[in-house]
This record gives C-alpha cells, sequence and structure tokens, in this order.
C-alpha cells in the first residue's frame, strides 16, 4: 500500500474507524499523489522567476491559446477555460456548491459535511462512488423503476450485485412496507449495505412525500443503528423540479448526514438538470456521516480519496464548464432564470396530469405515479410496450421509451405544453391499432 495511502488510512482509523471499515478495497488503497501535482502546487505559490512544471504552454506569462478557439469563449479569460482543473474541483465552485447545499436543504443547518469533489457529471459520480466504496459481490438496494446505468457502472463494471423492491404500493405512494424488507433482508445477509436514493425517481418521476421521506430516514437509520454498515447513496440529479405541495422538497442526505457511525450519506448532483447544462457534465460528490470527534481529518481523507479516484479516471473534470457553472452561480439573476425553468416544466407536469385524467384513455393503461423531474410512465394493459414503441416511431413518427413488457416512459421535459395533448391522443390510437392486429 502505498504511504500517502496508509496515511489517509490511519487518520480514518483514529477519527472513524467505521468510515475505513466501509471503504471498498479500492477506497482503502486510494490517495491523492504528491509527485507533479505537489510540486507544481508549491511551484505556483512560490516560483517568482520561472515555473516549469505544469504541463501546459504559455506565452508572455499567460496560458497559450489558439484564437480561433477562444472567441467561442466570452467572458471567461484562458486560465479559466483552457487550464486543467484541480482533480478535486475548481476550489470557488466546491464552496460555492456547498454553500446552496445548505440553502437548499436546511435540516444540514448544523451537521459537518465534506467540501463537494467535482465529477464529470453524476454518471461519473455513480463511478468514483464505486471505485471508493464498492466491492464485486456488494449489494446494491434499489427499486424495480430504475435507471439503466446503475447496472452498466456498478453490476456490469464493477461485479455488485442488485437487490430490487417494487416502487409503488397498491395506494399510489412509495413502498415503505416493501422497502424496509428488502433493506433488512440484505442486512440479515450482509455486513454493509448499500441502498440507492434516486429522486425525482428516473424513470416515474416520483419524488416521496415529506413522511415517506422521513420513514425512509427513519429505515436506515434503524437498520445502521443494529449493527449493519449503510452506505446511503442520493442520486439527486433532477434536484429541486417538485411540482407538488407534498413532495419532500429536501434531499433525504440531508436526514442522513449525521443520523450514525454506521451510515455514510452521499450525495451526488450536478449542474446537469438543476442549471439546464446537460452537455457541460459538472457534478458533485458530498459526504455525511456522524463523527465523535473532530470531522476535519475524517472528511479531508474522503475528499483526497475520492480525488484520488478521479485523477486516476479522467485526471480532471472540464475547467471552462467548471467556470461557465461558477460565473452564472455568481449573477444576481441566478436563481430567478432557474426559477422560471422550472415553472414552464411544471406547466408542463400539470397538463398532463389534466389530460391524463381523462376517462378516455382508462382502458389503456394506467398511470404510475409523478409529481416531479422530468419523466412520467405509462403502464400498458393491452399491448406490448416494445411493440408500441416501434409502432409509434414508424407509423405516428413519435418517439417514446420502452422499460419491460408494460412501462412506457414519457419525457414531458422536451414536449411543449401545447402539444401534451396530441401526443397521449396519438399514444392511444397506436394501441387501438396494434389491437385491431
Amino acid at each position: 500500500m502505498n504511504p500517502l495511502a496508509t496515511e489517509l488510512n490511519q487518520d480514518l482509523e483514529k477519527n472513524a474507524p467505521k468510515v475505513l471499515s466501509m471503504l471498498g478495497s479500492v477506497g482503502k488503497n486510494l490517495f491523492f499523489p504528491k509527485g507533479i501535482l505537489s510540486q507544481s502546487a508549491e511551484a505556483k505559490e512560490k516560483a517568482h522567476k520561472f515555473n516549469a512544471t505544469i504541463g501546459i504552454a504559455t506565452e508572455e506569462g499567460r496560458t497559450m491559446y489558439i484564437p480561433s478557439i477562444m472567441e467561442s469563449v466570452t467572458g471567461i479569460p484562458a486560465r479559466s477555460a483552457l487550464r486543467y482543473a484541480p482533480s478535486f474541483g475548481v476550489l470557488e465552485l466546491r464552496q460555492a456548491w456547498q454553500k446552496l447545499l445548505f440553502e437548499k436543504n436546511p435540516s444540514l443547518q448544523g451537521k459537518a459535511i465534506s467540501l463537494p469533489i467535482v465529477s464529470q457529471a453524476i454518471t461519473h459520480g455513480i463511478s468514483v462512488f464505486g471505485d471508493v466504496w464498492m466491492d464485486a459481490g456488494d449489494v446494491l438496494v434499489l427499486p424495480d423503476k430504475f435507471w439503466g446505468n446503475y447496472n452498466l457502472i456498478l453490476s456490469v463494471r464493477r461485479g455488485v450485485r442488485l437487490s430490487h423492491y417494487p416502487l409503488f404500493n397498491d395506494q399510489g405512494g412509495f413502498n415503505l412496507e416493501a422497502f424496509e424488507a428488502k433493506v433488512k433482508e440484505e442486512a440479515a445477509k450482509n455486513d454493509k449495505i448499500t441502498v440507492m436514493l434516486n429522486f425525482p425517481n428516473n424513470p416515474s418521476g416520483y419524488t416521496p412525500t415529506k413522511e415517506e421521506a422521513a420513514a425512509i430516514a427513519r429505515i436506515l437509520t434503524e437498520v445502521a443503528e443494529a449493527g449493519t454498515f449503510v452506505l446511503a447513496v442520493s442520486d439527486d440529479a433532477y434536484f429541486g423540479l417538485f411540482y407538488d405541495d407534498d413532495c419532500a422538497k429536501e434531499s433525504i442526505f440531508a436526514q442522513l448526514a449525521d443520523a450514525s457511525e454506521n451510515l455514510i450519506a452521499v450525495k451526488l448532483d450536478g449542474a446537469t438538470k438543476e442549471d439546464f447544462v446537460w452537455g457541460l457534465r459538472v457534478g458533485f460528490i458530498t459526504y455525511g456521516t456522524k463523527i465523535p470527534g473532530d470531522p476535519a481529518p475524517v472528511y479531508n481523507a474522503l475528499e483526497r480519496k475520492t480525488a484520488g479516484a478521479v485523477r486516476g479516471s479522467i485526471s480532471n473534470a472540464s475547467h471552462l464548464s467548471q467556470s461557465i457553472v461558477l460565473k452564472a452561480m455568481e449573477s444576481k439573476s441566478y436563481d430567478e432564470e432557474r426559477r422560471q425553468k422550472r415553472d414552464i416544466l411544471q406547466a408542463r407536469a400539470v397538463e398532463v396530469k389534466r389530460v391524463l385524467d381523462d376517462p378516455k384513455f382508462a382502458d389503456a393503461w394506467d398511470v404510475y405515479p409523478f409529481n416531479s423531474g422530468y419523466f412520467m410512465c405509462l403502464k400498458l394493459k393491452t399491448v406490448d410496450a416494445e411493440t408500441l414503441r416501434v409502432h409509434l416511431l414508424d407509423k405516428y413518427g413519435v418517439g417514446l421509451i420502452s422499460l419491460g413488457s408494460t412501462d412506457l416512459r414519457v419525457a414531458f421535459s422536451c414536449l411543449e405544453e401545447k402539444d401534451v395533448q396530441e401526443l397521449f391522443d396519438i399514444v392511444l390510437a397506436g394501441i387501438k391499432d396494434l389491437e385491431k392486429g
């Protein structure tokens, strides 16, 4: 083991031994290298005459650039657009995002959490999480309606076992009974379990109510306090896009961040959907746990191990993307601009619900509960979902996503409000076509 990894592990053993126990085998071996990086950092601070350390080119003391590249970048200097960002992420952005986490989640007040590490969006964040915390054969508990990339990233690439529970109960709410049974079943068989909490859920567009969220947090805390290590991962990709008053408006991460020494809350979020910048690929990885003593050395160790995983995979996330997001966050109009876009999506969601209340659709499908995010799902009653998907595409030029044999996902996020009625009328027409044979 590298001496730097040993040093970080010793800090964890001294200050939070249970956190050390929860790390995966790679996570225990991870560290943030000194070498060129630390020498370059020292040179940046002290080399006032010549600095010939970092692998970039300069010209007359400034970042070298091609004018045809920089003419497409307005308001951001070359040093913030073209240079490598730190593997931890741009410090000012990390600090600004952490501040925003406390503003969005009032329940975090008074709790110590890590400074977010920047990932290349949440997809990369999940991959980094897997590097740090999971081994082949570990279990991941998640609902039967889930984003397929969890399987590719964690199961296919890392050998993690997926264990499912039904997302909804018969009353149209979060299936707390099934969730609790699955969590306790896996806790009885494993020293450590990982639970994925993806709300608003992709593909269903469901966020638990405040009461359901509190119950989820209670169940996970009880299991942890009973002796099983719990990694509670909040994939908050669509955070803030809540359309019903009874939605839990805070991340479950906020309730779990200091719930138990046996529980580590992990928050994966980003600017991707929250700021409508899908291609910029700026995400964040944040930790919270109950630490009996000083949290600083614990979070320092976790941040350095996580940044080491970033360094060892993509080196660093895009500096230009981080600079664009930071500049937007510093704008006085930032909050209002985001609210305006959220209101547009909410109006579309309301229109979808209005249209689907029409009894003419009752024989064709049931509607899964949805109250947030980008998506909603239909449960088809009479035809196969994939057959219908292809038929709608070929005959009507309408593209939807089939999930299994019965479920059809509709991304109302990319539907104009005025087009909602026509879309579902076409889906109904397609079903009738197939029923006629």
